[in-house]
């Protein structure tokens, strides 16, 4: 039993809230192992000791707003360090930028120590306690999140959850035999139990890395390693495991990351027979995290990346109750917006809308029309099957359409990880070149360009409109294009993820405040967008919202209200001009001209939209 007694009062006051429940699920979880709890909470009391008092006020501050990051002012950028800033140092020093982007929300992609040519983009970590040299060192992380947090801005972290790198320390001590080692992952004495878990269990990589399973040498047994061979899949059956990671993640809050992205959540619990996703014991894992931030540093927020269906997304959010993840990555809604943009029909998109929109305002989803990864096609099949759609020729006519291959189409991306077998190739690409700037640009071609350059603000628009987070990737706020020299790269030339992310342009960014130029065009407009946004209630992620119905399945209608405000919201997908029969009774005003209006059989240019806004105050 825990010796409580010389406990700081306000920790206890946290801890007991959460005690009772937190034993229950750790007790069901690790058939009652009354040590393993006992180190488990010592462990929790021991980082709150360690955070420092700068971070204590801010925990303070954050519990007397809980819902701080909730405001339609909130504006998020994905940044890779090297390609935004060179290092942590350069971050700290471009920080005016991003502000004047309007960003409050800085998400810094993986930057912890990982071996170069096997790291996955940084996903195979080495050390979870220290910064890659190349980018700086842990006391430049905390040193850019206490910058950020003058500037009044929130930074973000990825936790990979799932796995090490081959190389981490505890991957080397269990490649030297060290049994307690060994039991931290997944080793087998033969190839009998992997070659059972192979029949359910499908495979994240089927082209690039076949298999969930890796031979050691070292040891002369298999391993179990989901998405790459240097990824070991940690056991978190292991109580052990657990502990250590819990606290590996409670270090990097006390550096002062306000936001912890949870890396490939669905995966973190393994069992036989199972396709080991998305298992109930996931759901207890994540609860538990969620209670031991809240006790430690209840500023912190945990962001839960799910790469699922809607159905699989959502209990990521637990219950009101009793939450999991604060928040949860839309990436349906992604996937499905760039299969409006190839099909320029909306229907499937207002379908799945319909559902976002149906849940609790508690629900909070971070939006994106672009992000690190890869699109990947996981779209409600079963809907679309009544417009005679069949999943694997869709998916062909997808990314034959976003790449440019089918005529007169002029997206500009590339594939990822494509499995002729099963023709599930996924798509990569900025949102530039994938609406078609690229190709308007090549070809010299004015008329394109402009309609293009309307895409994508329309696209932003829209991403604005939604409730939640939006987050913009890096370069997106300047039309930043492919590039293509990561072909010339070694270590990066199997991997066209790396098409869109190359090293943001600053010469572009001189020119954001050019009027005719792509960079100048794209920025001012969003920074208009955003900052309508920002102060209009009808943005409020409190705000109602519906599908508008515009009897026109090349335009999108969004309904939200708050607070006396109203805003029809309406995205022409068709690149020709077209009629949203739609016919509100109010008079409104067009947000963008300041022009009174009806919003009564609206016309919209090609990829054009509209903002009308009425007040009843």
């Amino acid at each position: 039993m825990v010796d409580t007694k010389k406990w700081e009062p306000e920790f206890l006051e946290r801890f007991n809230k959460y005690y009772d429940e937190m034993k229950w699920l750790y007790g069901e979880l690790y058939h009652n192992n009354e040590q393993a709890f006992d180190y488990f909470c010592t462990m929790l009391h021991n980082c709150y000791k360690e955070r420092k008092p700068l971070l204590k006020e801010w925990d303070d501050a954050r519990l007397a707003v809980p819902n701080w990051y909730k405001g339609n002012d909130m504006l998020g950028m994905m940044i890779y360090t090297n390609c935004f800033a060179g290092n942590l140092k350069g971050v700290k020093k471009h920080l005016d930028y991003l502000q004047e982007c309007g960003v409050n929300y800085v998400h810094l992609m993986p930057l912890l120590q990982s071996p170069e040519g096997r790291s996955d983009g940084g996903y195979a970590v080495s050390d979870f306690r220290a910064v890659d040299p190349k980018y700086g060192t842990m006391e430049d992380l905390a040193e850019l999140s206490d910058a950020c947090h003058a500037k009044g801005m929130v930074t973000c972290l990825d936790f990979v959850m799932n796995h090490t790198s081959e190389d981490h320390e505890w991957a080397v001590r269990a490649r030297n035999g060290e049994k307690e080692y060994m039991d931290r992952y997944f080793f087998f004495d033969s190839w009998d139990i992997p070659n059972e878990f192979e029949k359910t269990v499908p495979q994240v990589f089927p082209q690039t890395a076949p298999g969930n399973f890796s031979w050691c040498e070292a040891v002369g047994k298999p391993v179990m390693t989901t998405f790459y061979p240097y990824q070991w899949d940690l056991n978190y059956a292991n109580p052990t495991v657990f502990n250590d990671m819990t606290e590996n993640m409670l270090y990097l809050c006390n550096q002062g990351i306000d936001v912890i992205r949870l890396d490939a959540t669905p995966y973190i619990w393994k069992t036989l027979g199972t396709t080991c996703r998305n298992l109930p014991q996931v759901h207890t894992l994540c609860r538990i995290m969620h209670m031991a931030a809240d006790i430690v540093c209840p500023g912190t927020l945990l962001l839960g990346e799910v790469v699922m269906e809607p159905s699989k997304v959502v209990p990521y959010f637990g219950s009101v109750d009793k939450p999991e993840c604060h928040m949860l990555y839309n990436v349906t809604t992604m996937a499905s917006t760039w299969h409006t943009v190839a099909t320029k029909d909306v229907r499937l998109l207002k379908h799945q809308l319909g559902l976002v929109f149906a849940l609790p305002h508690e629900y909070t989803f971070l939006n994106y029309l672009r992000c690190h990864d890869d699109i990947g096609w996981g779209l409600d099949y079963d809907f679309l099957k009544q417009f005679g759609i069949e999943e694997v020729a869709h998916k062909k006519f997808l990314n034959d359409t976003l790449t440019g291959k089918i005529y007169e189409c002029d997206g500009r991306g590339e594939l990822y990880n494509d499995d002729p077998r099963l023709g599930d190739a996924r798509l990569c690409g900025t949102t530039a070149s994938l609406c078609g700037i690229e190709a308007a640009e090549y070809e010299e071609d004015h008329d394109k360009w402009e309609r293009c350059l309307r895409l994508d603000i329309m696209l932003h628009a829209y991403l604005l409109t939604l409730s939640g987070i939006p987050v913009i990737y890096s370069g997106d706020e300047i039309g930043q294009l492919n590039d293509y020299s990561y072909h010339e790269d070694p270590l990066k030339w199997d991997d066209s993820r790396y098409l869109h992310r190359g090293d943001l342009n600053w010469d572009d960014v001189k020119l954001r405040k050019k009027e005719g130029t792509r960079p100048g065009t794209i920025f001012m407009a969003l920074r208009k967008l955003e900052q309508i946004r920002a102060l209009n209630d009808a943005f409020d992620n409190n705000a109602d919202t519906w599908i508008v119905e515009a009897y026109n399945d090349h335009i999108l209608g969004i309904g939200r209200y708050y607070n006396g405000q109203k805003l029809i919201a309406l995205f022409n997908f068709n690149n020709f001009d077209e009629t949203a029969w739609v016919n509100e009774v109010e008079d409104y005003i067009d947000v963008m001209t300041g022009e009174k209006c009806k919003a009564q059989a609206v016309n919209l240019p090609a990829f054009g939209f509209k903002w009308l806004l009425t007040s009843f105050k």
